[in-house]
């Protein structure tokens, strides 16, 4: 089932991607809520609702009105928050060979995440960026989970029946002022925190157990074979497999949940694929070649992200009309 939010006359609703359509739950079943974050906090029972009128949908047993007239919004336009994890190897070590750094022996001992600004939530069209964004604007190609039960001290033999779903994510970053403000031992914070983008539905992981394969050695949880790729206008960029993510989210989930609740509603992302960014590219390119041209994300640019299964979601980039920059302020 793939589960969308969208908006008409600038009301949120809560429906199910079905051939092309989208059909709103509510209408369909006056006890599902229109909107995600109540459904997700009604627990199995209103997805297992939600499942049957999907099911009844594609066989034709129902035939309830599309929608026609919507804007697609975030599949959860309102997280309870929003973590990033740091699950895949390689681009962990291509980016420290990039500057000369040795791998971090710590990366395979426990899985790390960051808090990130879950009001700065969006879906697909246009992400708005400051000035100073612009400064190596990048984009990270990842997939993201939605938690669906509250749960504490959750163990990673158990955590993969917390996730409602799966998503594309778009961990969108600014490299100048993240490595700024990172030089402090403190962040990342506005190099990250102007948008996240995910979407453009929220998979259930029914879907995607033709996917499933094997988790890496000595590893718990589920694992797919995904493929993930970026394009930007139009020209693929990234290319990678959400099966080689070294820790599941299983396992994320586990450290996440230590010692606190972990809530329906909270997004969380499985950090960049394997070539899934412009920092690690243009380092690789450098590395290889002095005379690499490097490349950031532009004004007007069209940044599309696929993933098999989870479906594709794409963005526009567009520059706020103002001088106002942080970097101006910077004292001497």
């Amino acid at each position: 089932m793939k589960l969308v939010s969208y908006k008409t006359e600038d009301i949120e609703h809560l429906g199910v991607f079905v051939d092309g359509h989208i059909y709103n739950l509510n209408s369909c079943h006056k006890l599902i809520p229109d909107d995600m974050k109540s459904f997700l906090e009604g627990g199995e029972p209103l997805m297992e609702r939600a499942k049957q009128i999907n099911e009844d949908i594609i066989s034709g047993a129902i035939k309830p009105k599309e929608e026609v007239f919507y804007q697609i919004l975030a599949p959860v336009p309102h997280p309870t928050s929003c973590r990033d994890g740091y699950a895949f190897r390689q681009h962990v070590a291509a980016a420290r060979r990039n500057r000369k750094a040795d791998m971090i022996a710590e990366f395979d001992q426990y899985p790390i995440f960051y808090f990130t600004n879950h009001n700065a939530i969006q879906g697909p069209g246009e992400i708005e960026c400051m000035p100073d964004h612009f400064q190596k604007l990048d984009f990270e190609l990842e997939v993201a989970v939605v938690i669906g039960k509250k749960g504490r001290n959750v163990k990673a033999a158990e955590a993969d029946d917390y996730i409602a779903g799966y998503m594309i994510m778009n961990d969108m970053s600014a490299r100048t002022l993240q490595m700024e403000e990172m030089l402090l031992n403190l962040g990342p914070a506005k190099g990250k925190d102007f948008s996240t983008v995910i979407g453009p539905w929220l998979v259930t992981p029914d879907e995607l157990e033709q996917y499933k394969v094997a988790a890496k050695p000595n590893h718990t949880g589920n694992a797919y074979d995904l493929k993930m790729n970026c394009r930007v206008n139009g020209v693929e960029v990234s290319a990678g497999n959400m099966a080689d993510m070294d820790w599941t989210f299983a396992e994320i989930i586990e450290r996440c949940a230590y010692g606190v609740d972990i809530l329906p509603g909270d997004v969380i992302g499985s950090g960049t694929v394997g070539t899934g960014c412009f920092l690690e590219l243009n380092g690789t390119g450098l590395l290889n070649d002095p005379n690499y041209k490097v490349q950031w994300l532009q004004a007007g640019d069209d940044v599309e992200m696929e993933i098999t299964g989870l479906g594709s979601l794409t963005n526009i980039i567009t520059k706020v009309d103002t001088d106002f920059s942080l970097l101006a302020l910077k004292k001497s």
